[in-house]
């Protein structure tokens, strides 16, 4: 009877500890996210103020960048983005989730060494065709090319094969990606221009060398204030890590903890805003791969789970729509009009308030051109 009695209490203690930690539920959680993605209301910062607050926006093509800050910034013109990524302000490389972002110059030279890990791990799928390459060797004859010249990645396939000719060509332009800090060169990126992807060093491009890794648990906290309240698998998620609980557990005494409805421990900024979950969401036209859709374990804070994987197909995907906070369907530029396709059908008031801000996006970014508006069939399953 001695020995069971402190584990009773022990059992009846740590129930009692996880009775108290609040339970934020998916609204509330959504309403906390879109107001630190500047989605709940837009914000006065800086485009390049913005991307850095963001930890950089999701590039797998040229336009995403600019209509995410066209949903998130007030006074917002996509000449202002173009601008710092020709004045090498800010850049597009490989970075998270092994996926290219728009970064500032000082996050392509951090962020980049900080994901490091999961480049080389990347490598691992193409060990057959990097048989008897030197990595280092490799590392050093590349960044010899690339800063000699910007090389396109069929440029580096060509060079590297004359050194390994035995050696599968794409996988050692994949190498030289991964082993190295590359950025694309203007004029790819800039907004109504056009240009092959080129890539050199960041280093060279930025003139200034890289600097060490940040530590995990710098990061973590820019993760929380750009995407919190998160759990430690929402981070590893975003960032395409692992082993990223020590930092969390680290960082502990100075959070906040909360749960989700199904138990999962949160973790968030004490000082960080968290709306009243009936706090209003206007309408928000996304563009595809928003890394507000891309950066939790669960999704569930934007995505309703009748609509899970409709905004994509495949490996493709789709420009979204908020209504509410939530994905509520997709949307389009198709020959002179903006076509929206919902999920479920919208009321009049919702409608009006879409079609507002699909004008508002088409004045920022297409203002020389004149689109209609049409809501699409219904979009079912």
């Amino acid at each position: 009877m001695t020995k069971s009695g402190p584990k009773t209490n022990a059992k009846s203690n740590a129930k009692s500890s996880a009775a108290t930690v609040p339970v934020l539920d998916a609204r509330a959680l959504n309403r906390a996210t879109l107001e630190r993605q500047l989605l709940l209301r837009r914000s006065a910062l800086s485009p390049r103020d913005a991307v850095a607050h963001l930890l950089g926006l999701q590039a797998q093509n040229v336009t995403p960048p600019y209509y995410a800050l066209a949903a998130r910034l007030d006074g917002f013109a996509p000449e202002r983005l173009s601008t710092l990524m020709a004045d090498r302000e800010v850049a597009r490389m490989v970075t998270l989730r092994s996926t290219l972002h728009t970064h500032t110059a000082d996050d392509c030279l951090t962020l980049r060494p900080f994901v490091q890990p999961a480049r080389y791990r990347e490598l691992a799928g193409f060990r057959t065709g990097l048989a008897g390459v030197d990595l280092d060797r490799l590392a050093g004859l590349t960044r010899e090319l690339v800063e000699a010249e910007p090389r396109t990645m069929a440029g580096l396939r060509q060079e590297l094969s004359v050194h390994w000719p035995d050696a599968d060509p794409q996988a050692l332009a994949v190498a030289a990606r991964c082993t190295l800090p590359l950025v694309q060169v203007t004029p790819r990126g800039l907004w109504g221009r056009s240009g092959q992807v080129a890539l050199t060093t960041a280093e060279h491009w930025f003139g200034r060398p890289a600097e060490e890794a940040p530590a995990p648990e710098a990061v973590v906290l820019r993760y929380l204030a750009a995407f919190g309240p998160a759990s430690v698998k929402d981070m590893q998620a975003w960032a395409g890590l692992t082993r990223l609980r020590d930092a969390f557990a680290r960082l502990r005494p100075k959070l906040l903890v909360f749960r989700d409805p199904s138990g999962t421990e949160l973790f968030d900024l004490p000082d960080a805003p968290r709306p009243d979950p009936a706090t209003p969401a206007p309408p928000r036209f996304l563009p595809e791969f928003d890394n507000l859709l891309l950066s939790h374990a669960d999704r569930g804070r934007v995505v309703p789970p009748v609509h899970q994987g409709r905004n994509w197909r495949g490996n493709q995907a789709f420009r979204t729509l908020l209504v509410d906070g939530f994905l509520a369907g997709l949307w389009k530029l198709d020959t002179g009009t903006l076509v929206i396709e919902p999920f479920t059908p919208l009321t009049r008031a919702q409608r009006d308030e879409v079609t507002a801000e699909g004008e508002r996006m088409l004045r920022v970014l297409h203002p020389e051109a004149s689109y209609d508006i049409r809501f699409g069939t219904v979009v079912e399953r």
